[in-house]
Protein backbone atom coordinates (compact mmCIF):
# COMPACT_ATOMS: atom_id res chain seq x y z
CA UNK A 1 0.00 0.00 0.00
CA UNK A 2 1.07 3.38 -0.69
CA UNK A 3 1.43 5.49 2.16
CA UNK A 4 2.58 8.40 0.83
CA UNK A 5 -0.60 9.46 -0.49
CA UNK A 6 -2.09 9.80 3.16
CA UNK A 7 0.90 11.30 4.27
CA UNK A 8 0.30 15.40 5.51
CA UNK A 9 2.43 17.96 3.72
CA UNK A 10 4.00 20.57 5.88
CA UNK A 11 4.43 24.20 4.52
CA UNK A 12 2.57 23.35 1.31
CA UNK A 13 0.17 26.18 0.19
CA UNK A 14 -3.51 26.36 0.41
CA UNK A 15 -5.50 24.91 -1.98
CA UNK A 16 -7.21 27.45 -4.12
CA UNK A 17 -11.20 27.85 -3.92
CA UNK A 18 -13.09 28.57 -6.68
CA UNK A 19 -15.22 31.67 -6.42
CA UNK A 20 -17.94 30.20 -8.75
CA UNK A 21 -18.69 27.60 -6.24
CA UNK A 22 -18.62 30.21 -2.97
CA UNK A 23 -22.46 30.28 -2.03
CA UNK A 24 -24.14 33.96 -2.29
CA UNK A 25 -27.09 35.28 -0.12
CA UNK A 26 -29.67 34.64 -2.47
CA UNK A 27 -32.41 35.00 -0.29
CA UNK A 28 -31.09 38.12 1.51
CA UNK A 29 -30.79 39.97 -1.87
CA UNK A 30 -34.30 38.68 -2.79
CA UNK A 31 -35.98 39.27 0.07
CA UNK A 32 -35.18 43.20 0.58
CA UNK A 33 -38.17 44.58 -2.03
CA UNK A 34 -40.46 42.43 -0.26
CA UNK A 35 -39.40 43.87 3.01
CA UNK A 36 -39.66 47.10 1.55
CA UNK A 37 -43.38 46.66 0.39
CA UNK A 38 -44.32 45.22 3.70
CA UNK A 39 -43.11 48.13 5.25
CA UNK A 40 -45.23 50.51 2.60
CA UNK A 41 -48.17 48.60 2.93
CA UNK A 42 -48.56 48.00 7.19
CA UNK A 43 -46.00 50.45 8.32
CA UNK A 44 -48.65 53.20 9.18
CA UNK A 45 -51.05 50.66 10.54
CA UNK A 46 -48.09 49.79 12.71
CA UNK A 47 -46.96 53.02 13.91
CA UNK A 48 -51.23 53.41 14.88
CA UNK A 49 -50.97 50.70 16.81
CA UNK A 50 -47.76 52.22 18.78
CA UNK A 51 -50.05 55.32 19.17
CA UNK A 52 -52.43 53.84 20.29
CA UNK A 53 -50.54 51.24 23.07
CA UNK A 54 -48.51 54.98 24.18
CA UNK A 55 -50.80 57.85 23.65
CA UNK A 56 -53.83 58.63 25.70
CA UNK A 57 -57.38 58.04 23.57
CA UNK A 58 -60.35 61.13 24.17
CA UNK A 59 -63.59 62.09 23.78
CA UNK A 60 -64.90 64.79 21.73
CA UNK A 61 -67.87 66.92 20.71
CA UNK A 62 -68.08 69.47 18.18
CA UNK A 63 -68.86 73.13 19.20
CA UNK A 64 -72.83 74.26 17.66
CA UNK A 65 -73.92 77.35 17.15
CA UNK A 66 -76.77 78.13 19.55
CA UNK A 67 -79.84 77.47 18.79
CA UNK A 68 -83.23 79.17 20.49
CA UNK A 69 -84.26 76.13 21.71
CA UNK A 70 -81.13 75.93 23.23
CA UNK A 71 -81.05 79.04 24.51
CA UNK A 72 -84.05 78.43 26.24
CA UNK A 73 -82.90 75.82 28.34
CA UNK A 74 -79.91 77.33 29.24
CA UNK A 75 -82.24 79.96 30.92
CA UNK A 76 -86.11 78.27 31.91
CA UNK A 77 -87.69 75.64 32.05
CA UNK A 78 -87.47 73.34 28.97
CA UNK A 79 -89.79 70.23 27.77
CA UNK A 80 -89.71 68.18 24.80
CA UNK A 81 -92.83 67.23 23.20
CA UNK A 82 -95.15 67.10 19.94
CA UNK A 83 -97.74 68.29 17.91
CA UNK A 84 -101.23 67.09 19.10
CA UNK A 85 -104.70 68.07 18.11
CA UNK A 86 -107.07 67.88 20.86
CA UNK A 87 -110.54 67.38 17.75
CA UNK A 88 -108.90 63.96 16.22
CA UNK A 89 -111.18 61.24 14.65
CA UNK A 90 -110.61 57.93 12.88
CA UNK A 91 -114.05 57.41 11.01
CA UNK A 92 -115.44 54.16 10.72
CA UNK A 93 -118.77 52.65 9.49
CA UNK A 94 -121.48 52.44 11.63
CA UNK A 95 -122.44 48.74 9.77
CA UNK A 96 -120.06 46.51 8.25
CA UNK A 97 -120.06 46.72 4.11
CA UNK A 98 -117.88 46.93 1.11
CA UNK A 99 -116.28 50.50 0.42
CA UNK A 100 -117.62 51.33 -3.31
CA UNK A 101 -116.68 54.79 -2.95
CA UNK A 102 -113.55 56.71 -1.51
CA UNK A 103 -113.56 60.42 -2.22
CA UNK A 104 -110.73 61.87 -0.26
CA UNK A 105 -107.21 61.53 -0.19
CA UNK A 106 -104.36 62.37 2.36
CA UNK A 107 -104.48 66.32 2.77
CA UNK A 108 -107.85 66.70 1.64
CA UNK A 109 -110.27 69.61 3.07
CA UNK A 110 -113.64 68.02 4.13
CA UNK A 111 -116.42 69.92 5.99
CA UNK A 112 -118.73 68.37 8.51
CA UNK A 113 -121.39 66.38 6.55
CA UNK A 114 -119.45 66.21 3.34
CA UNK A 115 -119.77 62.55 2.54
CA UNK A 116 -115.75 60.80 2.89
CA UNK A 117 -116.91 57.29 1.34
CA UNK A 118 -119.94 55.43 0.46
CA UNK A 119 -120.32 51.31 1.39
CA UNK A 120 -122.35 48.84 -0.67
CA UNK A 121 -125.99 50.40 -0.88
CA UNK A 122 -128.31 48.67 -3.11
CA UNK A 123 -129.54 46.19 -0.83
CA UNK A 124 -130.41 48.74 1.78
CA UNK A 125 -132.16 51.06 -0.99
CA UNK A 126 -134.38 47.95 -2.43
CA UNK A 127 -135.35 47.58 1.51
CA UNK A 128 -135.75 51.17 1.60
CA UNK A 129 -138.42 51.69 -1.50
CA UNK A 130 -140.35 48.13 -0.19
CA UNK A 131 -140.78 50.11 3.17
CA UNK A 132 -141.74 53.16 1.50
CA UNK A 133 -144.26 51.74 -0.80
CA UNK A 134 -145.77 49.73 2.71
CA UNK A 135 -146.14 52.83 3.86
CA UNK A 136 -147.86 54.02 1.38
CA UNK A 137 -150.18 51.04 0.80
CA UNK A 138 -151.20 51.59 4.94
CA UNK A 139 -151.79 55.11 4.24
CA UNK A 140 -154.53 53.93 2.06
CA UNK A 141 -155.93 51.14 3.71
CA UNK A 142 -156.30 54.19 7.00
CA UNK A 143 -157.93 56.01 4.37
CA UNK A 144 -160.55 52.98 3.60
CA UNK A 145 -160.76 51.84 7.11
CA UNK A 146 -161.61 55.95 7.99
CA UNK A 147 -164.11 56.33 5.52
CA UNK A 148 -165.90 53.13 6.69
CA UNK A 149 -165.81 54.36 10.17
CA UNK A 150 -167.50 57.68 9.03
CA UNK A 151 -170.65 55.40 7.31
CA UNK A 152 -170.85 53.87 10.52
CA UNK A 153 -171.53 57.04 12.40
CA UNK A 154 -173.60 57.97 10.33
CA UNK A 155 -175.47 54.59 9.91
CA UNK A 156 -175.85 55.57 13.43
CA UNK A 157 -176.65 58.62 13.49
CA UNK A 158 -179.62 57.54 11.35
CA UNK A 159 -180.38 54.50 13.13
CA UNK A 160 -181.42 56.81 16.17
CA UNK A 161 -183.08 59.07 14.75
CA UNK A 162 -185.40 56.16 13.26
CA UNK A 163 -185.82 54.98 17.08
CA UNK A 164 -186.81 58.84 17.86
CA UNK A 165 -189.30 58.75 15.49
CA UNK A 166 -190.44 54.63 16.78
CA UNK A 167 -190.75 56.15 19.91
CA UNK A 168 -192.71 59.12 19.14
CA UNK A 169 -194.83 56.97 16.39
CA UNK A 170 -195.71 54.70 20.29
CA UNK A 171 -196.55 57.35 22.30
CA UNK A 172 -198.80 58.75 19.59
CA UNK A 173 -201.19 55.31 19.15
CA UNK A 174 -201.10 55.40 22.47
CA UNK A 175 -202.92 58.43 22.87
CA UNK A 176 -205.08 57.74 20.22
CA UNK A 177 -206.15 53.96 21.97
CA UNK A 178 -206.83 55.82 25.07
CA UNK A 179 -208.66 58.12 23.01
CA UNK A 180 -210.86 55.41 21.10
CA UNK A 181 -209.15 56.59 17.72
CA UNK A 182 -207.18 53.35 17.63
CA UNK A 183 -207.38 49.38 18.55
CA UNK A 184 -205.41 47.75 20.42
CA UNK A 185 -203.56 46.01 17.31
CA UNK A 186 -202.19 49.44 16.22
CA UNK A 187 -200.39 50.25 19.51
CA UNK A 188 -198.93 46.74 19.19
CA UNK A 189 -197.54 47.31 16.22
CA UNK A 190 -196.23 50.66 16.86
CA UNK A 191 -194.33 48.66 20.03
CA UNK A 192 -192.95 46.49 17.50
CA UNK A 193 -191.73 48.91 15.38
CA UNK A 194 -190.13 50.63 18.36
CA UNK A 195 -188.43 47.48 19.20
CA UNK A 196 -186.90 46.50 16.22
CA UNK A 197 -185.77 50.53 15.25
CA UNK A 198 -183.92 49.75 18.61
CA UNK A 199 -182.32 46.50 18.01
CA UNK A 200 -180.99 47.49 14.49
CA UNK A 201 -179.89 50.62 16.32
CA UNK A 202 -177.91 48.26 18.77
CA UNK A 203 -176.31 46.44 15.59
CA UNK A 204 -175.41 49.78 13.80
CA UNK A 205 -173.73 50.79 17.19
CA UNK A 206 -171.42 47.63 17.33
CA UNK A 207 -170.88 47.92 13.53
CA UNK A 208 -168.96 51.44 14.26
CA UNK A 209 -167.61 50.26 17.00
CA UNK A 210 -165.98 47.75 14.86
CA UNK A 211 -165.50 50.13 12.11
CA UNK A 212 -163.31 52.77 14.43
CA UNK A 213 -161.40 49.95 15.51
CA UNK A 214 -160.32 49.08 12.36
CA UNK A 215 -159.12 52.67 11.52
CA UNK A 216 -157.42 52.62 15.33
CA UNK A 217 -155.27 49.43 13.60
CA UNK A 218 -154.75 51.03 9.99
CA UNK A 219 -153.23 53.86 12.15
CA UNK A 220 -150.99 51.85 14.46
CA UNK A 221 -149.91 50.13 11.02
CA UNK A 222 -149.24 53.61 9.57
CA UNK A 223 -147.04 54.02 12.13
CA UNK A 224 -145.47 50.90 12.23
CA UNK A 225 -144.56 51.11 8.15
CA UNK A 226 -143.59 54.93 9.12
CA UNK A 227 -140.92 53.37 11.46
CA UNK A 228 -139.51 50.28 8.99
CA UNK A 229 -139.59 52.77 6.43
CA UNK A 230 -137.24 54.65 8.82
CA UNK A 231 -135.40 51.95 9.61
CA UNK A 232 -134.66 51.53 6.18
CA UNK A 233 -133.43 54.78 5.66
CA UNK A 234 -131.47 54.95 8.83
CA UNK A 235 -129.65 51.27 8.02
CA UNK A 236 -129.52 52.94 3.64
CA UNK A 237 -127.79 56.36 5.76
CA UNK A 238 -125.52 54.20 7.15
CA UNK A 239 -123.81 53.24 3.71
CA UNK A 240 -122.66 57.07 3.81
CA UNK A 241 -119.73 58.15 5.67
CA UNK A 242 -119.46 61.52 6.61
CA UNK A 243 -117.35 63.89 8.10
CA UNK A 244 -118.56 64.54 11.86
CA UNK A 245 -116.36 68.36 11.47
CA UNK A 246 -114.41 70.38 9.65
CA UNK A 247 -111.11 69.25 9.14
CA UNK A 248 -108.29 67.73 7.08
CA UNK A 249 -107.69 63.86 6.39
CA UNK A 250 -104.44 62.73 7.19
CA UNK A 251 -104.57 58.98 7.05
CA UNK A 252 -106.07 56.29 5.24
CA UNK A 253 -106.68 53.43 6.50
CA UNK A 254 -108.45 51.34 3.84
CA UNK A 255 -109.12 51.78 0.12
CA UNK A 256 -112.21 51.03 -2.16
CA UNK A 257 -112.93 47.41 -2.16
CA UNK A 258 -112.40 46.29 1.09
CA UNK A 259 -114.68 45.15 4.10
CA UNK A 260 -115.00 47.41 6.85
CA UNK A 261 -116.35 46.90 10.14
CA UNK A 262 -116.76 48.69 13.20
CA UNK A 263 -116.17 46.03 15.53
CA UNK A 264 -112.94 44.65 13.51
CA UNK A 265 -110.32 42.98 15.81
CA UNK A 266 -106.79 42.16 15.18
CA UNK A 267 -107.85 38.40 13.25
CA UNK A 268 -110.47 40.36 11.20
CA UNK A 269 -110.02 40.77 7.78
CA UNK A 270 -111.95 43.89 7.68
CA UNK A 271 -110.94 46.83 8.41
CA UNK A 272 -111.92 49.16 11.53
CA UNK A 273 -111.19 52.72 10.35
CA UNK A 274 -111.71 53.73 6.64
CA UNK A 275 -109.61 57.21 7.09
CA UNK A 276 -108.14 59.46 10.10
CA UNK A 277 -109.71 63.27 10.58
CA UNK A 278 -107.82 65.97 12.41
CA UNK A 279 -109.32 69.46 13.33
CA UNK A 280 -106.32 71.33 12.44
CA UNK A 281 -107.91 74.71 14.42
CA UNK A 282 -107.55 72.37 17.68
CA UNK A 283 -103.60 71.34 17.09
CA UNK A 284 -101.84 71.87 20.58
CA UNK A 285 -98.55 70.88 22.09
CA UNK A 286 -98.48 67.86 24.03
CA UNK A 287 -94.91 68.47 26.35
CA UNK A 288 -93.39 65.82 28.89
CA UNK A 289 -92.13 68.17 32.02
CA UNK A 290 -89.28 66.69 33.92
CA UNK A 291 -90.59 66.76 37.51
CA UNK A 292 -87.38 68.74 38.63
CA UNK A 293 -88.98 71.75 36.62
CA UNK A 294 -92.60 71.06 37.64
CA UNK A 295 -92.60 74.19 39.88
CA UNK A 296 -91.62 76.52 37.29
CA UNK A 297 -94.38 75.37 35.54
CA UNK A 298 -97.72 77.12 35.97
CA UNK A 299 -101.34 77.27 34.30
CA UNK A 300 -101.99 80.50 32.48
CA UNK A 301 -98.10 80.83 32.12
CA UNK A 302 -96.61 81.71 28.84
CA UNK A 303 -94.07 79.72 26.78
CA UNK A 304 -92.40 79.94 23.55
CA UNK A 305 -92.78 76.92 21.34
CA UNK A 306 -89.60 75.78 18.74
CA UNK A 307 -90.53 73.81 16.15
CA UNK A 308 -87.45 71.11 15.50
CA UNK A 309 -87.83 71.70 12.04
CA UNK A 310 -88.21 75.48 12.17
CA UNK A 311 -86.19 75.86 14.94
CA UNK A 312 -85.62 79.76 14.38
CA UNK A 313 -89.26 81.05 13.88
CA UNK A 314 -90.49 80.56 17.61
CA UNK A 315 -94.56 80.42 18.32
CA UNK A 316 -95.65 82.10 21.53
CA UNK A 317 -97.88 80.38 23.69
CA UNK A 318 -99.64 79.89 27.02
CA UNK A 319 -100.32 76.45 29.48
CA UNK A 320 -103.60 75.56 28.91
CA UNK A 321 -103.71 72.37 31.42
CA UNK A 322 -101.15 70.00 33.45
CA UNK A 323 -102.24 66.20 34.01
CA UNK A 324 -102.69 65.39 37.66
CA UNK A 325 -100.69 62.60 37.24
CA UNK A 326 -97.57 61.32 36.82
CA UNK A 327 -95.27 59.09 34.40
CA UNK A 328 -93.14 57.12 37.03
CA UNK A 329 -91.05 55.62 34.51
CA UNK A 330 -90.28 58.59 32.63
CA UNK A 331 -90.30 61.18 35.69
CA UNK A 332 -92.22 63.68 33.63
CA UNK A 333 -95.74 65.09 33.96
CA UNK A 334 -98.08 65.90 30.66
CA UNK A 335 -98.68 69.32 30.04
CA UNK A 336 -100.37 70.98 27.16
CA UNK A 337 -99.46 74.53 25.74
CA UNK A 338 -101.93 76.42 23.34
CA UNK A 339 -100.47 78.43 20.27
CA UNK A 340 -101.33 81.98 20.43
CA UNK A 341 -101.91 81.83 16.74
CA UNK A 342 -101.71 78.75 13.74
CA UNK A 343 -100.09 78.81 10.53
CA UNK A 344 -99.92 76.81 7.75
CA UNK A 345 -96.63 75.07 8.61
CA UNK A 346 -98.13 73.42 12.27
CA UNK A 347 -99.05 69.78 11.67
CA UNK A 348 -99.44 67.33 13.76
CA UNK A 349 -96.66 64.74 15.68
CA UNK A 350 -93.55 67.50 14.54
CA UNK A 351 -91.66 67.68 17.37
CA UNK A 352 -91.32 70.70 19.67
CA UNK A 353 -89.29 71.97 22.14
CA UNK A 354 -91.22 74.09 24.84
CA UNK A 355 -89.53 76.84 26.91
CA UNK A 356 -91.45 77.96 30.35
CA UNK A 357 -91.35 81.80 30.37
CA UNK A 358 -90.78 82.40 34.43
CA UNK A 359 -91.40 85.56 35.90
CA UNK A 360 -87.76 87.10 37.06
CA UNK A 361 -86.19 84.84 33.72
CA UNK A 362 -88.12 85.30 30.62
CA UNK A 363 -87.32 82.93 27.70
CA UNK A 364 -85.32 84.43 25.46
CA UNK A 365 -86.76 84.44 21.74
CA UNK A 366 -83.62 85.74 19.89
CA UNK A 367 -81.07 82.93 17.73
CA UNK A 368 -77.94 85.04 19.56
CA UNK A 369 -75.61 84.52 17.05
CA UNK A 370 -73.07 85.32 18.95
CA UNK A 371 -72.70 82.07 21.30
CA UNK A 372 -72.03 78.75 20.75
CA UNK A 373 -72.82 75.52 22.98
CA UNK A 374 -70.17 72.89 24.34
CA UNK A 375 -71.17 70.07 26.74
CA UNK A 376 -70.53 71.19 30.12
CA UNK A 377 -67.72 68.81 30.79
CA UNK A 378 -65.38 70.17 27.80
CA UNK A 379 -64.79 72.68 30.40
CA UNK A 380 -61.44 72.96 32.24
CA UNK A 381 -59.45 75.68 34.70
CA UNK A 382 -55.84 76.10 34.10
CA UNK A 383 -54.09 78.98 35.98
CA UNK A 384 -57.54 80.22 37.53
CA UNK A 385 -58.88 80.42 33.92
CA UNK A 386 -61.00 78.57 32.12
CA UNK A 387 -60.45 77.12 28.99
CA UNK A 388 -61.30 73.84 26.90
CA UNK A 389 -58.80 71.59 25.06
CA UNK A 390 -59.50 71.84 21.18
CA UNK A 391 -58.64 68.74 18.77
CA UNK A 392 -56.29 69.88 16.05
CA UNK A 393 -54.82 67.45 13.88
CA UNK A 394 -54.06 64.61 16.55
CA UNK A 395 -53.13 67.26 18.76
CA UNK A 396 -54.80 69.19 21.59
CA UNK A 397 -54.54 73.25 22.42
CA UNK A 398 -55.61 74.43 25.48
CA UNK A 399 -58.22 77.99 24.95
CA UNK A 400 -59.30 80.17 27.14
CA UNK A 401 -63.18 80.75 26.83
CA UNK A 402 -65.29 83.04 28.20
CA UNK A 403 -68.41 81.09 29.22
CA UNK A 404 -71.82 83.54 29.41
CA UNK A 405 -73.63 80.93 31.97
CA UNK A 406 -74.03 76.96 32.43
CA UNK A 407 -77.25 74.71 32.67
CA UNK A 408 -78.30 71.77 31.92
CA UNK A 409 -75.44 69.73 31.44
CA UNK A 410 -74.19 72.72 28.76
CA UNK A 411 -72.08 75.97 28.27
CA UNK A 412 -73.01 78.78 26.27
CA UNK A 413 -69.51 80.39 24.99
CA UNK A 414 -69.07 83.73 24.44
CA UNK A 415 -65.33 83.75 23.09
CA UNK A 416 -62.79 82.28 22.38
CA UNK A 417 -64.34 79.16 20.70
CA UNK A 418 -65.86 78.96 16.88
CA UNK A 419 -68.48 77.31 15.98
CA UNK A 420 -67.41 73.61 14.15
CA UNK A 421 -64.65 73.37 16.09
CA UNK A 422 -63.92 70.15 18.12
CA UNK A 423 -63.05 69.97 22.14
CA UNK A 424 -61.94 67.51 24.98
CA UNK A 425 -64.83 66.06 26.96
CA UNK A 426 -63.91 65.28 30.47
CA UNK A 427 -59.90 66.52 29.92
CA UNK A 428 -57.59 63.91 32.18
CA UNK A 429 -55.61 66.32 34.73
CA UNK A 430 -52.07 65.73 32.95
CA UNK A 431 -53.45 66.64 29.47
CA UNK A 432 -50.66 68.92 28.06
CA UNK A 433 -50.80 71.35 25.66
CA UNK A 434 -49.44 70.56 22.29
CA UNK A 435 -49.81 66.69 23.45
CA UNK A 436 -50.57 63.93 20.64
CA UNK A 437 -54.02 61.75 21.37
CA UNK A 438 -55.99 59.11 20.09
CA UNK A 439 -59.36 60.34 19.40
CA UNK A 440 -62.58 57.60 20.41
CA UNK A 441 -64.45 55.82 18.18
Amino acid sequence: MDLDKLRIKRGAPAPVVDNARRPRPWGLILGLPFLGIGLWLFGPRLLDIADQLRLPTVEVAKAVRRDPAAAGALSGAAANGYIVARTRAALSADAPGRIVELNVEEGSLVSAGDVVARLYWREHEAASRRAEADLSASHLAARRAEISQGASQAAVAEAASHVQRTRADLERVGELVESGFENQSALDSARDEARAAQSRLAVIEAEAEAAAAAHDQALAQVEAARATRDLALATLEKTYLRAPFTGVVVLKDAEVGEVVSPNSTGGSNARGSVVTMVDFASLEVQADVPETSLERVTQGASATIYLDAWPGQPYKGSVSRIWPTADRIKGTVEGRVLFDQLDERLRPDMGVRVVFNTADQPTETSPGQGLVLVPAEALTRRAGQRGVFSLEGDRVRWRRVVVARESGGRAAIEAGLEEGETVVLAPAAGLADGERVIQAQ
